[in-house]
């Protein structure tokens, strides 16, 4: 079996959640003797070899702006992947999905992994918003195969377009402390700091987190990991923040220390919003951090409603809450950090992910048992 995957940076670009699941996916689709080739910006790669670690790669140009560079890209590579020997073709991001009208032309067999709820998310205001509804809805018209990463978002595309997808999670790989003294870069001791992980924007609600922290008496910091690429108001604002008590790391690009702060610290704050299953959440269970998220029905359906973390609502206030709660003993962080790797379970396993992907694939080809159904 030949497989493309396309509409990310590409590979070993580890980057961002999609990037992620392009290397864990690509790795075990060619141990598993499926011959798998990925496409890759190729302005954000220096050396350009034709294959690493057994997969293909494909440098495509595109036109170098903030909102159009990866949806020019995207349409090359499915030009490209469509004229290929490839079987079958994963795109991701709905962003994408009137594409699936050229892999429809040539008969592709292709699957799309649509990701979360793009069209709320408050950095795509006006335009950008109705783009990615309208992108979306495209993508249930055209491409053969629907992926969803959550049944809560399996949910929200039966209910809006009145289409069914396959539900796939995202996996995360378990880890241990091996180097704390990695967090002392930040004049970090640990248990003695509250963790916030993701891009400085409205939707992981960063601003809400700081403002209920700040208003209660406790003596860790909180230690924000993460900014955004580009000159925001927002997240300016957060920076240009004084109290002693806030950490902001940037960027963390070493993966030994992002570890070590999910490690060591006392608890994480999860405040993403919008989307399915997230990966920042799954590395805190993996890492074994004691979680607090944001109550949505997307978080809830990760923690197992509260077996695996504790829910805090959009408000400071009740951050201010969970924070005394902790403060005072009234949580059990200890236990929460003992279970959270256990609520991973097959689900969020990298293998099993690899084995669905490889059966929609099958499906997709004529080759499963279901196929005939």
């Amino acid at each position: 079996m030949r497989v493309a995957i396309l509409g990310t940076r590409g590979y070993p670009y580890v980057y961002s959640g999609y990037e992620t699941l392009v290397k864990e996916l690509a790795e075990r689709l060619v141990a598993k003797g499926v011959s798998v080739t990925v496409y890759c910006h190729k302005s954000l790669f220096t050396d350009r070899p034709k294959m690493k670690n057994g997969i293909v790669l494909v440098y495509i140009p595109t036109v170098e702006t903030k909102s159009l560079s990866q949806l020019i890209h995207s349409f090359f590579s499915m030009t490209h992947a469509c004229l290929s020997d490839a079987d079958v073709i994963l795109m991701v991001n709905s962003a994408n999905g009137p594409f699936g009208l050229i892999s429809r032309f040539f008969a592709k067999p292709t699957a799309i992994n649509v990701d979360g709820m793009e069209w709320l998310r408050p950095k795509w205001k006006g335009l950008g918003a109705k783009y990615f509804k309208w992108a979306s809805r495209q993508a249930t018209k055209w491409y053969d195969q629907i992926i969803n990463d959550s049944d809560e978002m399996r949910r929200v595309y039966l209910d809006l377009f009145d289409k069914d997808s396959e539900v796939i999670a995202y996996g995360a790989n378990i880890r241990f402390s091996k180097k704390e003294q990695l967090i002392k870069k930040w004049n970090l001791n640990k248990d003695d700091y509250y963790l916030v992980v993701g891009r400085l924007i409205p939707d992981n609600n960063a601003d809400l987190i700081i403002e209920g922290f700040l208003s209660t008496n406790s003596e860790r910091k909180l230690v924000i990991v993460g900014d955004v690429p580009y000159q925001d108001e927002y997240a300016d604002r957060l920076k240009s923040l004084t109290d002693t008590r806030l950490v902001f790391t940037g960027y963390v690009n070493d993966q030994a220390e992002l570890a070590e702060l999910y490690h060591n610290a006392y608890a994480y704050f999860h405040g993403h919003e919008y989307g399915g299953t997230n990966p920042t959440m799954l590395k805190a269970m993996a890492y074994g951090s004691a979680i607090l998220a944001l109550d949505t029905v997307f978080n809830r359906e990760m923690l197992q409603n509260g077996q695996y973390g504790l829910f805090f609502d959009k408000n400071s206030k009740s951050v201010s809450e969970i924070v005394n709660n902790a403060e005072n003993g009234d949580v059990q962080i200890e236990k929460l950090k003992e279970n959270s790797r256990e609520g991973l379970g097959q689900r969020y396993d990298w293998d099993v992910v690899t084995e669905q992907y490889l059966s929609v694939f099958e499906k997709l080809l004529g080759n499963s048992p279901d196929s005939n159904e």
